[in-house]
């Protein structure tokens, strides 16, 4: 199970809804060893190893519950990918393929060492097929870096990263599966979702946010419409600290859910119903 820290936040969903998630420090506690069943004991403790061995036997006979797994939501709240960093340089293209259909959920976290990120992230389902895509503009990938989560339904899919940026600005990625057994932006760790907002096509909503919230968590959803938006994290008058333009074939079936984050003070988030 998780323990967590939890930031004042707000939460905002895009016929485009906005959802804005309160975002936490995730800690884990790793679960109490079981009860031995046979110890290595001098003559005195042998009837109370005998007696600790019987207990463990009925233990397990009763059938322990399992260990707790951390759930989705769990495990997007923290975003931190477990998968092996892969360097994706200037200009070069890094593609990472899930052919098992039981993949139905995708985390991507890209990042720099302190140098602009502009990035384009697709999701191939089948040949000329592209129903995700994702073009990322960050300042600075070290302190604001990228990171989501992709629904992938019906596998195959493929998840691409393309480094649109010049040879001297690399990028470090990580593509890993995760459960999708419950829905984004729920769960025993995530707070309570406030009612969504609707952004009609064309429209735009902005959301400040107080000094003390460091990172801001966003999901958008559709009835089943294409879904086309613009996030822009500003910090300050048309500073833009990070921008995401996205497109998805059906925003109930892909929605995007994504986290932000907002060090400092001034940040405004704004969202933008691209869609006419």
């Amino acid at each position: 199970f998780f323990l967590t820290k939890r930031y004042n936040m707000k939460f905002a969903t895009v016929p485009l809804l906005f959802f804005a998630l309160p975002v936490a420090e995730s800690f884990t506690l790793n679960q109490g060893s079981p009860v031995p069943t046979s110890f290595s004991a001098s003559p005195v403790d042998k009837t109370a190893a005998a007696m600790d061995a019987q207990i463990g036997q009925q233990v397990q006979k009763q059938g322990a519950p399992p260990p707790p797994v951390a759930s989705a939501p769990a495990r997007a709240a923290s975003l931190q990918a477990k998968a092996p960093e892969v360097t994706v340089q200037g200009g070069s293209l890094k593609t990472w393929a899930f052919s098992s259909p039981s993949v139905e959920r995708v985390m991507v976290n890209l990042k720099t060492e302190g140098r602009p990120l502009d990035a384009d992230v697709e999701l191939w389902a089948g040949p000329d097929n592209t129903p995700h895509k994702i073009r990322v503009y960050v300042e600075n990938g070290a302190t604001r870096p990228f990171n989501a989560v992709m629904e992938t339904p019906r596998g195959p899919n493929t998840i691409a990263v393309r480094n649109i940026g010049q040879l001297e600005f690399p990028m470090g990625a990580q593509v890993e599966a995760i459960s999708a057994a419950e829905p984004l932006g729920s769960g025993a760790s995530a707070e309570p979702m406030s009612a969504p907002v609707v952004v009609q096509g064309g429209a735009l909503r902005t959301f400040p946010f107080d000094p003390s919230v460091d990172s801001v968590q966003i999901l958008l959803t559709t009835d089943g419409r294409p879904l086309n938006a613009r996030i822009e994290l500003l910090q300050g008058p048309n500073n833009n600290k990070q921008v995401l333009e996205l497109y998805t074939e059906d925003g109930l079936d892909r929605p995007f859910y994504t986290i932000l984050e907002s060090p400092g003070s001034g940040n405004v988030i704004r969202i933008v119903n691209t869609a006419t």
